[in-house]
């Protein structure tokens, strides 16, 4: 898959620093070691500040950037008081929300509705939170880039996954209606619908899989698609079953309901271009 931005303009775009909630482990670790590669330097928000540090330490002596970290409950009170603590003097360029939880997965009913309500907080409060208030930032800059972690359980509602597959859907909605909110002034935004992922929490959970990908793929493949679309599913067995769950393609629906809501509130609307995630291979 080609990227849209390489190198330089790769840094030029979304640099120099980005910020990942849930960067100590498993995806987001695999994101803040693909951008430490790329120069970027790096703020890792996570709650286990044992954690942070071992993969900050990592990053710092293997890539040579400076790294700062933050141990924030992305399911607190005070989580915007905290990041914006955490960014004060940091020119930021690109934000990644990754933070996700097994905790999402079984009956319904076998749980108490503070457990689901956790989910929903760390879900869909925390993106919105923080896309709120990085958007503000960068899209008075002028540039840089959002990355949303969502869910390919985001396009159908399955038993055992209820809570979770429901917040992913807001995480999915989210990305495509800021990617055509910010694309006109300079952000991209994807939201990334994973498949089953090769990490700690995913092995703890089901014993894993031979199929799932590489948290690594996961992240380079995002990152290579960023600017080009909406949503995007990585792996093409992956985009296959998007395809095959969401045959009708999304860019045309976001930008038709986008025109009219345009139309009734008296706002202004850009027409966007951008790829499927559905019809990539």
């Amino acid at each position: 898959m080609d990227a849209r931005y390489e190198g330089e303009a790769f840094i030029n775009r979304f640099g120099p620093w980005a910020a990942i909630a849930g960067g100590s482990d498993g995806i987001g670790r695999a994101f803040a070691e693909v951008l430490a590669e790329r120069g970027l330097h790096l703020l890792l928000i996570a709650r286990d500040e044992s954690k942070l540090e071992g993969t900050a330490d990592a990053l710092r002596s293997t890539h040579g950037v400076e790294v700062r970290t933050a141990s924030i409950d992305l399911t607190g009170a005070d989580l915007e008081q905290g990041v914006a603590a955490a960014l004060d003097g940091l020119d930021l360029g690109l934000f990644i929300y990754n933070a996700g939880s097994g905790r999402g997965m079984g009956p319904f009913l076998e749980s108490d509705a503070s457990h689901w309500l956790h989910q929903m907080d760390l879900s869909c409060r925390g993106p919105l939170l923080l896309s709120h208030q990085v958007g503000r930032t960068l899209c008075a800059r002028g540039r840089g880039g959002i990355v949303i972690m969502s869910s390919l359980s985001s396009l159908c509602g399955s038993a055992y996954t209820t809570t979770y597959a429901a917040s992913k859907a807001f995480d999915t909605i989210l990305a495509e209606g800021l990617w055509q909110e910010f694309g006109p002034k300079g952000v991209d935004v994807v939201g990334c619908l994973a498949g089953s992922t090769d990490t700690e929490t995913f092995r703890e959970d089901t014993g894993g899989s031979p199929d799932a990908m590489d948290p690594r793929d996961v992240a380079v493949e995002t990152l290579a698609f960023l600017g080009r679309g909406p949503t995007f599913v990585p792996g093409a067995a992956n985009r296959a079953g998007a395809k095959a769950m969401w045959p009708v393609p999304r860019i045309p629906l976001i930008q038709a309901l986008s025109r009219v809501n345009a139309e009734n509130f008296g706002l202004p609307y850009h027409e966007l271009e951008g790829e499927e995630f559905g019809i990539l291979d």
